[in-house]
């Protein structure tokens, strides 16, 4: 994530512009840029998806309340709308059981994805984006379907308390309780408990990493794999070029981080927590598993997880980091309608599969 010069956005759009970035900074988020340049173009196909989203009007994000903003039409919601008018359904899966954990905090919704046959199964525990304020377990549904199938897994997928009404660090808790959750109960589950891995997209996959982070310090099973797509690497406010390209993309753009930021932090040092700011991370990157990073070219957060790659291979973490070309983020749930998605899930469905091989061998 980044921001202009005082100076230069002072000369450009004056006093309420240099209002705006003085929000900004204090928040550890990104202002709107100025004049910024238009983002790549989209390839046929993930155009498509960006024109039917387009077809549902959606507001502006970063113009609505958190309220208002989740009854927003999503991509997801293009996605079916083009699935549909293409004859395609879902992915279907073994089976599907909602749940609740009960956590300290509160209860947690999961939804469990398990693959046709008889386990013991290896799990991913898969964690939704939003930017911590807006999607549920609905918006974020194919994903789950996908991996489930692909990597012979059961994936269960949490949801987490939201921001604004409960801020950093709550929703860090709630994945990492359940995380615990999922290593404790492998008998509930058919899972095997020692082939755990972790999953995210977005503000998910800062959390899947923090999972890991969070299971180093407190000294219990560490996932033997993580994937990150597009995730959150900072919030600190570091300028990237990939904001600077993308500051006007869809459907996630400079704007919306700043949105999304504000409801957030709970104050504004929050920004500078390695949890948060995985970037910051420093010595708490080494010994996590090896990570699978999956980037898109038109995403404001493209930089920040090329970034995030290289802190974790100088930790002497493993990466495998692939970066798609005229997709936009959020593009990795789109495999039913856009190729580019679906063999990035090939590929971190490969990668899942080979961790839970090497644990086998390993034991």
């Amino acid at each position: 994530m980044g921001y202009m010069t005082t100076k230069r956005l002072a000369s450009v759009a004056g006093s309420h512009a240099l209002r705006a970035l003085s929000l900004a900074i204090a928040l550890g988020v990104v202002a709107p840029l100025a004049h910024a340049q238009q983002p790549p173009p989209a390839d046929p196909q993930m155009q498509a998806v960006l024109d039917a989203h387009a077809s549902l009007s959606p507001k502006p994000i970063e113009s609505l309340s958190p309220e208002e903003a989740r009854k927003q039409p999503s991509v997801a919601d293009a996605v079916a709308k083009l699935m549909k008018n293409q004859g395609k359904k879902p992915e279907e899966v073994g089976a599907i059981d909602n749940r609740t954990v009960k956590l300290e905090s509160g209860d947690v919704k999961v939804r469990i994805y398990s693959p046709k046959g008889e386990g013991a199964f290896p799990v991913i525990l898969y964690i939704h984006g939003g930017g911590w304020v807006i999607a549920d377990l609905d918006t974020y549904d194919a994903t789950p379907r996908a991996l489930c199938n692909a990597a012979n897994a059961i994936v269960v997928s949490t949801h987490y308390r939201q921001a604004p009404e409960s801020k950093f660090p709550a929703s860090h808790e709630d994945v990492f309780g359940v995380y615990q959750w999922v290593v404790a109960n492998p008998g509930k589950l058919k899972i095997d408990s020692s082939k755990v891995a972790v999953a995210g997209e977005s503000a998910g996959g800062n959390m899947a990493a923090a999972v890991c982070m969070m299971a180093k310090e407190k000294g219990i099973q560490m996932p033997v794999h993580q994937l990150l797509v597009y995730p959150v690497a900072d919030m600190t406010g570091t300028p990237t070029p990939s904001l600077t390209e993308n500051a006007q993309a869809k459907p996630l753009n400079a704007a919306m981080l700043q949105w999304f930021g504000k409801h957030l932090l709970a104050q504004p040092d929050d920004a500078k927590n390695p949890r948060l700011s995985l970037l910051l991370a420093g010595e708490e990157l080494k010994g996590l598993p090896p990570a699978t990073i999956i980037l898109a070219q038109i995403d404001p957060l493209r930089s920040g997880g090329e970034a995030l790659a290289k802190a974790l291979q100088d930790a002497g973490v493993k990466v495998n980091l692939k970066s798609y070309d005229g997709v936009t983020h959020e593009f990795f749930g789109m495999g039913a309608v856009v190729d580019k998605a679906r063999e990035a899930l090939m590929t971190s469905a490969a990668d899942l599969k080979a961790a839970f091989n090497h644990e086998t061998a390993s034991r």
